[in-house]
């Protein structure tokens, strides 16, 4: 398993069969400050070494009086909430390293937040085994987290299975695209839910050419590894709601014909996160049980240029039977995303989520930070709500009434890209998706399927230097805020 197990346990930490302890405390100056009486040296310890209680800021402390393990000290700032405080027990598992159980505390926040000081723990010490011949010192294996609130089984689960959804897609994420082909990733989703209540079924270059999927099949023809497209389900009889997601899953992006530069070419294998996250959403709200039907569609191709491969100006047919003049082949996520919506669009769901690496004009919109997302405004709120509880932050987009012209192709229907004109393309792909989006009835003026695109172009990989309990590298952006979105449904 790829971050530490979990235990929850309400007996003081120092009884704690550890191999080093982790506090989460505030600062130690205003009217904030703990009592440390019951931690007897720990007070002189700390401002000797001049911990000022922000949030992730880590320190090791030598403090027999209280302890003869080893003791690091985080700060969650001042009357922290679930945020900080999964921000600063993450950072803590994440840079300490090299003992196996790690047992963390933060006594003097509101004990009812433990499941977040749990998860952060959960985030902090995932790890990669990755492909080095001498690995760094490993982060913990397990971890214990001691509170006072009542032990609550259901809800440590959750945070588990949270974290393996997140595990989840780091993996497929971090793995090379020389190992995680189309077949390969329709291979892995099907290991990934083979012991749960969920049905699979796995549409190859064959079938897709059968039933008329254009978009997924123009843009992974130019590939030696055939396209797929994987449909999971997971429908409980108590089931309240239908929620479609459908994923975006390029395994690689040299931008087909209309080729990236070279050092535009590097990270492309994260191009599939889209598909991954919806893979881990499934499997996450399976596994919790939730009374919710999921249906996940996961649209994947190797886009590759190749003798074969779709060239700039070619018109493709859509799984509707759109018609699309295709004018730049590195567009190509909204021409797969668009089968996947209207395939899931038939089954009539009561709430539509399309998760993608869409756009590079997000990351200059927003930057790495927020998810963008468009839509319906009640869905776009329903997402924004979760996100807030989850504290992965995401900001709202129109979706311009007076772009839709610029959709318009001399000879097709719609054209992918607009040529010579960066302006407004992230609202430029959201309005050629909102077309794909299905209506609630068949009549055509029908309103459209409840609707959210989310962009994590710019949040998906985390370039710069890790931050709370965010690692570098693949960040699993908006699994836990869907996750949250989808329990949402036990207490409605």
């Amino acid at each position: 398993m790829s971050f530490p197990d979990l235990e929850y346990r309400t007996v003081p930490i120092r009884e704690t069969d550890a191999d080093a302890l982790v506090l989460g405390l505030p600062p130690l100056e205003g009217d904030e400050a703990p009592d440390l009486a019951d931690w007897p040296g720990l007070r002189e310890a700390l401002l000797a070494v001049g911990f000022t209680g922000a949030v992730g800021a880590l320190v090791r402390v030598h403090a027999p009086e209280t302890t003869t393990r080893p003791l690091a000290v985080v700060g969650t700032g001042t009357a922290p909430d679930a945020a900080a405080l999964r921000d600063a027990i993450g950072a803590a598992i994440r840079i300490l390293t090299g003992f196996a159980t790690v047992a963390v505390a933060t006594p003097f926040a509101d004990a009812a937040l433990w499941t977040a000081t749990a998860e952060g723990a959960a985030l902090g010490g995932y790890r990669f085994d990755g492909y080095k011949t001498d690995p760094p010192k490993a982060r913990a294996s397990r971890v214990i987290v001691h509170g006072t609130a009542p032990a609550d089984d259901r809800a440590l689960a959750i945070v588990i299975e949270t974290a393996s959804a997140v595990a989840l897609v780091k993996d497929l994420v971090s793995t090379p695209a020389e190992w995680l082909g189309p077949a390969d990733f329709a291979e892995r989703a099907a290991e990934s839910v083979e012991n749960l209540a969920v049905t699979i079924e796995v549409l190859d270059e064959v079938a897709l050419r059968a039933q008329g999927y254009g978009g997924i099949l123009g843009v992974g023809q130019g590939s030696d590894r055939p396209p797929r497209l994987v449909r999971l389900e997971y429908a409980p009889s108590d089931a309240r709601r239908h929620i479609a997601l459908v994923g975006k899953g390029i395994t690689f992006d040299t931008g087909g014909l209309s080729l990236k530069p070279a050092a535009s070419m590097v990270g492309m294998k994260y191009d599939m996160c889209g598909a991954a996250t919806v893979l881990a959403v499934l499997r996450g709200v399976a596994a919790i049980g939730a009374p919710v039907k999921l249906t996940a569609w996961l649209c994947i191709a190797d886009n590759m240029p190749s003798g074969r491969a779709t060239r700039p100006g070619d018109v493709l047919r859509m799984l509707d039977g759109t018609t699309v003049e295709v004018l730049n082949t590195d567009a190509e996520g909204r021409l797969v995303l668009a089968d996947g919506l209207v395939a899931a669009s038939r089954e009539k769901p009561d709430l539509l989520i399309d998760v993608a690496t869409l756009t590079g004009a997000i990351t200059i919109a927003l930057g790495t930070r927020h998810a963008g997302v468009m839509g319906d405004d009640e869905a776009v709120a329903e997402y924004l709500a979760a996100a807030a509880e989850a504290s992965e932050p995401a900001w709202q987009l129109p979706l311009p009434l007076h772009m839709v012209d610029e959709l318009d192709s001399p000879i097709a229907d719609l054209q992918n890209a607009k040529i010579g004109d960066p302006a407004g393309g992230s609202l430029f792909a959201g309005l050629f998706l909102q077309h794909f989006v299905g209506r609630v009835g068949e009549d055509a003026d029908s309103p459209r399927i409840p609707w959210v695109h989310l962009d994590i172009a710019g949040v998906g990989m985390n370039k710069g230097g890790a931050y709370g309990h965010v690692d570098k590298g693949p960040t699993a952006a908006t699994v836990r805020s869907l996750i949250r979105l989808a329990l949402a449904e036990e207490t409605r």
